[in-house]
């Protein structure tokens, strides 16, 4: 396990399913929770990749909530940041990103020596470790298969969070070994001409896109909520 990082003011608020559990965000992450378990009810998804068309458009903040709305089902959950070019989610959780993902696909590490555990009760987190040269190299290698039949092995259900679609081929690579994938999108952001091509390229890959998270729009009072479509 590795030490925790000291806390950063700039992330502080972006757990609200921890921290603010009875928000109007968080109440449409239980529905997004309950709306997967449905679409999955013969067959349960193992494993779910959360993305978006481009950077800056929450899905780093839309994978960390879910996966704590998920542990707090008891179910053994574990959140990997698969996205190894500008990773948050050790910033998210404030955690130690020395070791991580890469360590675990160069054969410097193993899953039971890097992961970490979260604040969540049955959250734990796989952070994605030092920046590589070759992020799509590395996730394309027969070693992020065994992480994650790995992980799929320990854990009831494994998350990750992808780098976004459109500038990198990555997550269309980490697409075809997960059950299921989720798109986000910004409010008042994201182009209609993005978020289809994402769709489209998600539908294309082996795993079942099983909807959109909506970012950021506003409400009644100014407050900010997602949807699942």
């Amino acid at each position: 396990m590795g030490h925790r990082k000291k806390r950063s003011r700039e992330y502080d608020s972006a757990l609200v399913a921890l921290h603010q559990p009875h928000s109007p965000i968080v109440e449409q992450y239980r529905t997004i929770r309950t709306n997967i378990e449905f679409s999955s009810f013969e067959k349960p998804f193992r494993s779910l990749l959360i993305t978006s068309g481009l950077p800056g458009e929450g899905k780093s903040f839309s994978a960390a909530n879910l996966a704590v709305v998920f542990s707090q089902q008891e179910k053994k959950v574990l959140l990997i940041d698969a996205d190894l070019r500008k990773p948050a989610t050790h910033k998210i959780f404030h955690l130690d990103n020395r070791f991580g993902v890469t360590n675990i696909l160069m054969g410097k590490s193993c899953l039971d020596h890097v992961v970490q555990h979260s604040e969540a009760e049955n959250l734990d987190v796989l952070t994605s470790g030092p920046i590589p040269p070759n992020p799509a190299e590395l996730l394309s290698s027969q070693a992020m298969e065994e992480l994650l039949k790995e992980a799929n092995e320990q854990y009831d259900l494994v998350l990750l969070d992808s780098p976004p679609l459109l500038p990198v081929a990555d997550t269309q690579i980490l697409a075809n070994y997960v059950d299921g994938s989720i798109l986000v999108i910004l409010s008042g952001k994201t182009k209609l001409d993005n978020a289809l091509k994402s769709r489209e390229i998600l539908s294309s890959s082996k795993s079942e896109l099983l909807g959109a998270v909506l970012n950021g729009r506003k409400v009644k009072k100014a407050r900010q909520y997602n949807s699942y479509k």
